[in-house]
């Protein structure tokens, strides 16, 4: 299948002696025609409406995803039965009923948050099989233009994963709203930061999930020997943790498959041994599923119960990861190990260790090993240790994830996104951010040593990033789904207000170590925040400045400038009009190749452009000079594909485009002939054969010069700009563009290696933009 030609822009590029035909009125049936390749995409499975491929998987396939996402997305959910009670009780149990009230909470707070709000609802809100902060923002996107950059095409909407599906009822709720988001500056902007403070606060997650994780499991050594030191617990901790950032690079396939079997017999380890403390201790605290002693817990401890809620929330921690995760899975296999292993498993331990402390209050602080039975001690801290390890994968991967959909938008430092699996998409592998996060644990654990400070701040970058999430999915629910409003009101007052609650409880040990998450996230959004406001910059500094086809034409008609054989690519990000770096270049070397591409690589709000689609080619006038302007399109997924070179796809592709261009051009005088109703006789009819065979000569011949040009060596121009404030910006300005930004891309990847573009091919094209 070629790529998509939009009729309207055509129309505006034929030549001259044809633009009488814009002014003809074509139905729309016959339009129809001419966007033939545009109906058929509709119909190869999984692209319809822009659904996921995923979820047309066979039940063999998913049946496999979900195993491995046992050992991938619930570590850090499924190991919370470690710390929960001992996290809440922090000084100790004062009556039985506490106990009830605690497991009451536990119980509706697990199923309203990680069961209802994430398995059913948000993944919903997939971006195409994708998950994470950046593709609730990335929907909102394509759906208004809440994009604080110009580069929006009525091509893109033609890209089969960009449609949405829409309900037809409750359109005028939605438009209103939609309306107010592209009018407001401010809301542009708060969703941008929401998303960023999301990101940051999911990477936080990534990097005090291993710490905690693993020092909780270490620690469980000193219960075994006394010899056994704080400070070789945090050594071994530090071993540990660069082990487990070292095996990333071998991907989630296989990380997925040997921590699967592992975590699985975690999860049969809690759920028995809670059975049998179920029965052994008190089969009565079963009753903690009324309410009613939730209600009965605040009434008798008031303040106390509200502080403790910042222990209770600890047990949705990792549930981000059932988001974040989703590219490396599908929505049917997450749902499947979620409801029948991972939540009935999490259940039955934290029912089993209510029923032992009924028995036993004063053993609370090590509730978990303490209610184990002897027999089984030694095999379940073992699985234990092993299990607390693999609970850092959850957020790692989901680290990942995120950080190559906020890459693509436009919101993060280049870096390197490698893909693991040839089998499975969306298993990706970051080689810095994977080392970064690696200092960035072992700082953490060799500075504070202990799990009290990092508990505390768990609890804060968990409920942070849920309330996130449920901003982006009520937008998504009023303009995206036009659910009923009823429901909406429901889910704001339960789930929102059960977040809200938490949060408040969670920020008030904000000076007992909660402020790790949010310092970590405020230098995470700093440097997201300073890439993505100059790379907004520069590109309103080339739309302010970009060349009018008048200028190209006045630049090619001096009589110094000369073709030389080859074909050009000079890229640029601007997808409207030819970039001012292009005056430069011909300022200092008068000369062009006998064939021009300017190419524009695109990133869209959607998870994944298919490569019949990728490629957007426009010609511009005039016909003789033989250049061309390129969008190439990018979903926040897609990765390129190194074994084919990008030269090869786009000539190939301009090729067809050109054999496309013509046969257009002669089914629209075609078809505006008949519209005329114009009966030609036999001269005209000979004329318009003579025509048509001239035309067809002439496309050959222009094709034929395309694939002399590549022949004779293709040469990639890459503008190679440097950014400074200009002269009369306030110091603010000077510090962020001149200092700070400078100083990440200097120590960052260049555009030719994220790329892949061969160096003896390659000229680069200085200029300064004065921002």
């Amino acid at each position: 299948m070629t790529d998509h030609i939009r009729l309207e822009e055509d129309i505006t590029e034929l030549t001259p002696d044809m633009e009488e035909l814009k002014e003809k009125k074509f139905s729309s049936q016959k339009l129809r025609i001419y966007d033939s390749d545009l109906e058929e995409s509709d119909s190869i499975p999984g692209r319809q409406n822009g659904h996921n491929s995923k979820d047309d998987l066979k039940w063999a396939v998913i049946i496999n995803l979900a195993f491995q996402s046992i050992g991938v997305v619930y570590g850090d959910i499924g190991t919370s039965p470690l710390y929960v009670y001992a996290s809440t009780f922090t000084d100790g149990i004062k009556t039985n009923d506490d106990i009830l009230g605690v497991l009451s909470l536990i119980y509706y707070t697990l199923t309203f948050l990680p069961l209802i709000k994430y398995v059913f609802i948000v993944l919903r809100a997939n971006d195409n099989g994708e998950g994470g902060t950046f593709a609730l923002y990335s929907l909102i996107c394509r759906y208004a233009k809440v994009s604080l950059i110009p580069n929006q095409q009525a091509e893109d909407s033609n890209v089969s994963n960009y449609k949405l599906e829409l309900p037809n009822r409750r359109v005028r709720r939605a438009s209103w709203l939609k309306s107010r988001l592209e009018k407001s500056n401010f809301s542009k902007t708060f969703l941008l930061f929401a998303s960023m403070l999301g990101t940051s606060m999911v990477i936080g997650d990534g990097v005090l999930t291993p710490c905690i994780s693993v020092l909780s499991a270490v620690g469980g050594l000193k219960e075994a020997t006394s010899a056994m030191t704080e400070d070789k617990i945090v050594w071994i901790s530090v071993a540990i943790l660069v082990g487990l950032f070292v095996i990333q690079r071998y991907g989630t396939d296989k990380v997925g498959y040997t921590f699967s079997p592992i975590l699985c017999l975690w999860f049969a380890f809690i759920g028995g041994i809670g059975i049998y403390n179920f029965f052994k201790f008190d089969p009565t605290v079963v009753k903690a599923v009324n309410p009613k002693y939730i209600i009965d817990y605040f009434q008798r401890n008031k303040k106390g119960a509200w502080i403790s809620l910042g222990g209770v929330v600890l047990c949705t921690t990792g549930s981000e990861a059932l988001f974040a995760d989703l590219g490396h899975f599908s929505v049917r296999s997450i749902q499947i190990s979620m409801c029948f292993l991972t939540y009935p498993s999490i259940i039955l331990a934290y029912t089993g260790q209510a029923s032992f402390l009924r028995k036993n209050n004063d053993l609370v602080a090590d509730v978990f090993f303490r209610s184990i039975p002897k027999t089984l001690y030694w095999p379940m801290f073992v699985v234990a240790v092993l299990a607390a390890i693999i609970a850092s994968q959850a957020m790692i991967s989901g680290t990942f994830s995120i950080i190559q959909q906020s890459l693509s938008l436009g919101c993060f430092p280049r870096v390197k996104v490698v893909h693991t699996s040839a089998k499975y998409e969306g298993q990706v592998y970051v080689p810095e951010v994977n080392y970064l996060l690696m200092l960035a644990c072992v700082a953490i654990t060799l500075g504070f040593k202990t799990t009290a400070k990092i508990g505390n701040a768990y609890g804060i970058a968990v409920v942070f990033v849920m309330t996130l999430t449920s901003t982006f999915l009520v937008l998504i629910m009023i303009m995206i789904w036009k659910s009923n409003m009823i429901l909406i009101i429901c889910y704001i007052i339960i789930i929102g207000g059960i977040e809200l609650l938490y949060l408040s409880s969670t920020l008030y040990k904000f000076d007992q170590g909660g402020y790790l998450p949010l310092a970590f996230a405020a230098v995470l959004m700093t440097v997201m925040y300073i890439w993505n406001y100059v790379f907004r910059r520069k590109y309103y500094y080339e739309l302010e400045h970009k060349i009018s086809p008048h200028m190209l034409k006045q630049i090619t008609a001096d009589k110094s400038f000369c073709r030389i054989p080859g074909l050009g690519m000079f890229y640029s990000e601007l997808v409207h009009g030819i970039p001012p770096i292009f005056k430069h270049y011909m300022g200092n070397v008068p000369a062009l190749h006998s064939v021009l591409v300017f190419v524009s690589i695109k990133s869209l709000p959607i998870s994944k452009v298919p490569m019949e689609e990728r490629f957007f080619f426009r010609r511009l006038d005039p016909k003789e000079l033989n250049v061309f302007r390129c969008v190439v399109r990018y979903g926040y997924t897609d990765v390129r594909n190194e074994h084919e070179p990008f030269e090869k796809i786009l000539i190939e592709r301009l090729k067809e485009y050109i054999n496309e261009d013509f046969s257009l051009s002669q089914k629209l005088l075609n078809n505006g002939d008949e519209n005329d109703g114009k009966i030609e006789d036999d001269s005209e009819s000979v004329k318009e054969a003579e025509d048509k065979v001239k035309g067809q000569e002439a496309v050959e011949r222009e094709i034929e010069a395309v694939h002399k040009a590549s022949l004779a060596g293709v040469v990639h121009l890459i503008g190679e700009t440097e950014v400074v404030a200009k002269h009369g910006s306030n110091i603010g300005k000077r510090i962020v563009i001149d200092y700070a930004f400078n100083f990440m891309k200097r120590n960052l990847r260049q555009t030719t290696n994220v790329f892949d573009i061969p160096h003896k091919c390659m000229l680069k094209v200085g200029m300064i933009y004065e921002l």
